[in-house]
């Protein structure tokens, strides 16, 4: 089976560009705030959205996005909601990919097979659960995949050659290569070095690489997009929207436009990546 992000990723190679790839919290700072936003960024050049799903305990994110998913929380978001805001998204839109992206704890506790399901009926296309590791994969990711969900898996610099066949085992639609240890918006990853880092990844598979963590700017994600088979921006993009909030952390009638703009700016720098190869 196909899927959106098979379908976005095989379209990309054929023009010969790299993804870009946005990360927002779902229902940050308000669930209508938040759809509007996810709404923009495909028309802002986005070429898949990961929406985070928020979570009070939230290890691998960095202060920023720890804040958006609060924020989130306090306006009332729950996984159930995370799915109604794609349910909306997809009324408008039935093409660009979207990712779930977060933590287990609250899937279990929805329960496996209804999240499954309702996942797949509203229109999510693929998952990434950055604290279950391929040893667990029986507890989500063989029956997201029977599901017709792709699972993507997380590589990072610490992922040696001996680690790399277990984590790309069943994993489907791209790999995640987070370019820096430690936590989202850190640090930024060493365009060089990421490239040579998604040459290794890619001599054991054949799916795309994208490559996140740290990419902040135009001219970073322009550079990545040379090395890599899309650039992940978060961070950026949830500090944009923090900026833009009221004294109260409200949205402002500035919130959306923030956000979107600046994805227009990254989407530039990667759509200018494929000139440069091609000169």
């Amino acid at each position: 089976m196909t899927t959106r992000i098979d379908a976005c990723f095989a379209q990309l190679a054929r023009e010969g560009r790299s993804a870009f790839v946005t990360y927002v919290m779902a229902g940050d700072p308000d669930p209508k705030t938040s759809l509007d936003i996810i709404k923009a960024l495909p028309k802002a050049g986005a070429d898949v959205i990961e929406l985070g799903i928020p979570f009070t305990d939230p290890m691998a994110d960095g202060p920023s996005i720890q804040a958006a998913g609060l924020r989130a929380l306090k306006a009332g978001m729950t996984l159930k909601k995370t799915l109604e805001l794609v349910r909306g998204f997809r009324q408008d839109d039935n093409v660009t990919p979207l990712v779930l992206m977060g933590y287990y704890n609250p899937i279990y506790i929805y329960g496996v097979d209804k999240f499954l399901a309702d996942a797949k009926s509203v229109g999510v296309d693929g998952l990434i659960i950055v604290d279950l590791p391929p040893e667990e994969d029986t507890e989500l990711c063989v029956p997201a995949l029977k599901a017709g969900l792709n699972f993507i898996r997380l590589a990072t610099p610490t992922t040696d050659d001996k680690r790399l066949p277990a984590v790309l085992a069943n994993t489907s639609g791209f790999v995640y290569y987070v370019s820096v240890t430690g936590i989202t918006g850190a640090a930024s990853g060493n365009s060089r070095v990421v490239g040579d880092a998604v040459a290794r990844i890619k001599r054991h598979t054949d799916l795309p690489v994208c490559v996140g963590f740290g990419i902040r700017t135009p001219d970073a994600a322009r550079a990545i997009a040379e090395r890599a088979d899309g650039s992940v921006v978060g961070t950026a993009l949830v500090d944009a929207l923090r900026g833009s909030l009221d004294a109260e952390g409200r949205a402002t009638a500035g919130t959306v436009g923030a956000v979107a703009e600046l994805a227009a700016s990254l989407a530039r720098g990667v759509r200018d990546a494929k000139k440069q190869a091609a000169e």
